[in-house]
């Protein structure tokens, strides 16, 4: 194993390829292939409800509560795991674990049944428990192979890669879905849903593949130094705790923490009700154009989103981090507003191009931020599972808010301008976040 040294252009390179790994996931799996292949399944049915634990359940709020609980999930065992691996210095196993575990899932989906829905689900769960998992772990590498010079550049060529790869996969995925027939998966409804299955399998091995250049020059991790005791599975609670109890002595990452906390959590939800959005509350016209149109729009945003994230690099080099942010949180609260009233296919698919300009800058930035605000510490990756707690539990919450608006007034528009407040509170904590001349 190559042994490279910080900031070598080699070494940020691999880091940042994860990001072309495991994209897939995202695009593929969260947001473009199985919410239409999950529509598809309950609709072909006449299914409106499934039997789970005793009770009957709709689709909807199935597939919102099983991501909930997943995320939950992520929130509670990344902090014991990460304080595990910086303490005996392997979280380069545990990334692999991880990222194993959510392909193997992914492939897994190619079973997804309404016959055999708990075992689905469990595929599903399990699939996003990996994907958020490995990247607890991923995220902790910024600090360890770039310097912070380097760290927003980095960051973003991280999320370049990750929007091209998972685009040019979701393409070929695109091309099983509309034209099974080339692929051998026969003709009609049937093959697309058949095509779409293995479209699941495509990421699994996917994100198996590419991965691998990653794992082969990345360092194992920091060692604590020190000797592993019998009480290694409560170290990961007393490094969350030393991180909480660092933050009174770091106003800056302290301030920081809080602002990102509460746009993340409209970011993130934005992210994950986007194409449910779409699927009903624009005038499409069809089914067939349905499905074009979101999957379209989703290609957007991901394309867009590599140069909002190169541009507010640069961005950020010129004004600064914080800056940058303020802006960029601003612009949310537009696309929130503009969402309420958008009706047709051409606004949908404008708004989307405005959303992953933004989309990318403030997810590569955010991450390269906060990296930049670490006090000098060997145990990064506690840190970094401090970040993702804070974004995972925003996401719950986020996902409950907008749920419960949109059940009490019949609305997904209402929930989405409700999301309003949190980017302007967003706005407010960021001013409040002490500033240097590298942020």
């Amino acid at each position: 194993m190559p042994n490279l040294l910080k900031g070598s252009k080699k070494l940020l390179n691999a880091w940042a390829f994860y990001d072309w790994a495991n994209s897939v996931y995202s695009l593929v799996i969260a947001s473009a292939i199985f919410p239409i292949y999950y529509q598809a399944l309950f609709k072909s049915a006449d299914v409106s409800t499934v039997s789970i634990l005793g009770g009957n359940i709709r689709s909807t709020p199935l597939i919102s509560y099983t991501t909930a609980a997943a995320f939950l999930l992520v929130a509670i065992i990344s902090p014991l795991l990460s304080g595990i691996a910086d303490y005996v210095g392997n979280k380069k196993n545990f990334m692999k674990f991880f990222c194993y575990l959510g392909a193997f899932s992914c492939m897994g989906l190619y079973f997804f049944s309404i016959e055999n829905i708990h075992i689905s689900l469990l595929f599903y769960f399990f699939g996003l428990i990996g994907f958020w998992g490995s990247l607890v772990f991923y995220n902790s590498y910024l600090p360890d192979v770039a310097f912070p010079e380097q760290q927003d550049r980095v960051s973003a060529r991280g999320y370049s890669f990750g929007y091209i790869g998972s685009v040019i996969l979701l393409i070929f995925n695109l091309g099983m879905v509309m034209k099974p027939e080339i692929f051998g998966f026969g003709e009609g409804g049937e093959a697309s849903m058949k095509a779409m299955r293995w479209s699941f399998v495509t990421v699994g091995i996917w994100w198996i593949l590419f991965s691998q250049y990653s794992f082969y020059f990345l360092p194992k991790g920091n060692k604590s130094g020190k000797k592993v005791s019998t009480k290694i599975l409560l170290n990961g609670f007393r490094e969350l705790k030393s991180v909480y109890n660092s933050l009174s002595e770091n106003i800056q990452l302290k301030r920081y923490l809080a602002a990102f906390f509460v746009y993340s959590m409209a970011v993130q939800t934005v992210m994950l009700v986007a194409t449910y959005f779409g699927e009903q509350e624009i005038a499409w016209g069809g089914d067939a154009a349905k499905t074009m149109g979101l999957i379209v729009s989703i290609l957007i945003i991901q394309l867009v989103a590599v140069g909002g994230a190169i541009l507010t690099s640069r961005a950020s080099e010129k004004f600064g981090n914080i800056p940058v942010l303020i802006v960029i949180n601003i612009i949310w609260v537009g696309i929130c507003v503009v969402a309420f009233f958008i009706e047709s296919p051409i606004q949908f698919y404008t708004t989307a191009g405005v959303v992953g300009l933004v989309m990318g800058g403030i997810q590569s930035l955010s991450r390269s931020t906060y990296s930049k605000f670490l006090p000098e510490t060997k145990d990064t990756t506690s840190y970094f599972s401090f970040y993702d707690v804070a974004e995972k539990i925003g996401i719950v919450i986020g996902m409950l808010i907008y749920g419960f608006i949109d059940q009490i007034t019949g609305s997904m528009r209402n929930s989405i301008l409700f999301l309003v407040l949190f980017f302007m509170t967003g706005v407010f904590l960021l001013l409040r976040v002490p500033r240097n001349k590298t942020n």
